[in-house]
């Protein structure tokens, strides 16, 4: 083919021969990112942490006139393993499909750590802080047998560090409740 002035025109390529947009399941990353908090810079560990940790203290002053304490620790309990269920299979589709096997921006493990380190505490702005504060310094440091766990495969590892860390949290804010009272 040519133009008036006979110079050849490229051809358009076949839409076969065009390269593949990259597929992204969207409601993993939905979840994976937790709703977005995973883009925040800088730390997008941390801002995970943070968005759960608010959205746990928010939604226990809104329901906490109607909960007992015992009751809103069940509500915290059931939406960290209903997250860790969606959040599983969630992250092992991002990582795949971002070909990085522990995503930075995959923090969905952060919030289902931090609602299982808050899990039985008051709900507090300071107990909200000291989970959060727990949480990264357990998290980042990974003691035994948490550097291990993080060895599962997939969304089996990125999860479940956390959920390890969020125990170890868990367990040193009851040991401050108990010196407290």
């Amino acid at each position: 083919m040519t133009d008036p002035q006979d110079r050849p025109v490229p051809a358009i390529a076949p839409e076969s021969a065009l390269p593949l947009k990259p597929k992204r399941t969207s409601w993993a990353w939905w979840i994976a990112t937790f709703f977005g908090a995973g883009y925040w810079r800088p730390g997008p560990g941390t801002a995970g942490s943070l968005a759960a940790a608010a959205i746990w203290l928010a939604l226990g002053k809104i329901v906490g006139h109607h909960l007992s304490m015992q009751a809103f620790s069940g509500v915290t309990m059931v939406a960290a393993l209903v997250l860790l269920l969606i959040g599983t299979p969630a992250a092992t589709i991002v990582a795949r499909e971002s070909g990085r096997k522990d995503p930075q921006f995959v923090v969905v493990d952060e919030a289902v750590g931090q609602w299982i380190a808050l899990f039985a505490a008051p709900v507090q702005w300071s107990y909200a802080l000291l989970g959060l504060i727990l949480f990264r310094i357990f998290d980042v440091w990974k003691p035994f047998p948490i550097r291990k766990i993080e060895h599962l495969p997939e969304g089996w590892g990125i999860l479940f560090d956390d959920v390890a860390a969020g125990i170890y949290a868990m367990a040193i804010i009851q040991l401050i409740r108990l010196w407290v009272a």
